[in-house]
């Protein structure tokens, strides 16, 4: 069984609420939550020590934990990074606290592979406030998004997991295309997913780890359209 540690805010928190269903005893997932956590208070955290993470399962707190606590806890195979959603497309957040985070897990857990969570864009709808840093525009912000984590993913050799790139695909379906008369893959905020944008993510999240196409994964959320996850599991299987 591989074990997944997430350092992240609420957008690992929606990409981890299925995974471990999905991957049915191949992954063990942790997600350390606050909501909106940028890097840079990911960083401050170290310093502190304070145990200001909910430590989660299936997007569930398990307990209050700090960032040095959840990295001792187990031996990680892997541990994943992330900018908060809203400076998610702006490059000059990332510096210098990404390579401080990086430094200070590798430190702590030399042989964990290091990876990098791409995060989605916000719905045309959404009202967040940062939006305005993207012009009110989806395709923008996806546009900025991609350009920013393909240079820092680059500069510190990260793999990257394409959540962000799945969301945007599945936008283009009939059932999810707001444009077009479509329900939105997020909730009434516009920009946290809802049950079939967490099983979207959880899907791909199942592939970047295991390896294995998520075509021929059995568990589907009872509350779930199959058909509609039918389609989710080809978009995760593409990107």
């Amino acid at each position: 069984m591989k074990k997944i540690l997430f350092v992240g805010n609420s957008f690992s928190q929606n990409a981890t609420r299925y995974v471990e269903a999905i991957a049915d005893g191949e992954l063990f997932v942790r997600n350390l939550y606050i909501g909106g956590c940028p890097l840079s208070l990911h960083v401050e955290n170290i310093h502190t020590g304070e145990p200001s993470y909910e430590y989660q399962k299936d997007a569930v707190s398990t307990g209050m934990i700090s960032l040095d606590g959840a990295l001792d806890a187990e031996d990680w195979d892997a541990v994943s990074v992330q900018q908060v959603s809203s400076l998610s497309g702006i490059a000059d957040s990332y510096e210098p606290y990404i390579t401080e985070l990086l430094a200070h897990i590798r430190e702590k857990k030399p042989v964990a592979q290091l990876v990098f969570h791409r995060t989605w864009a916000y719905e045309d709808s959404s009202e967040h406030p940062a939006f305005e840093y993207y012009s009110r525009s989806r395709e923008r912000m996806y546009e900025m998004i991609e350009r920013t984590v393909s240079e820092i993913a680059s500069r510190h050799n990260l793999p990257v997991i394409p959540s962000g790139v799945a969301v945007e695909r599945a936008r283009e379906l009939p059932e999810l295309d707001t444009r077009g008369g479509g329900s939105p893959i997020t909730v009434a905020d516009g920009f946290h997913l809802n049950g079939y944008g967490e099983y979207l993510a959880g899907l791909v999240l199942y592939k970047f780890f295991t390896g294995k196409s998520p075509l021929g994964v059995s568990f589907v959320p009872s509350e779930l359209d199959a058909s509609l996850c039918e389609k989710l599991k080809r978009i995760a299987d593409e990107v």
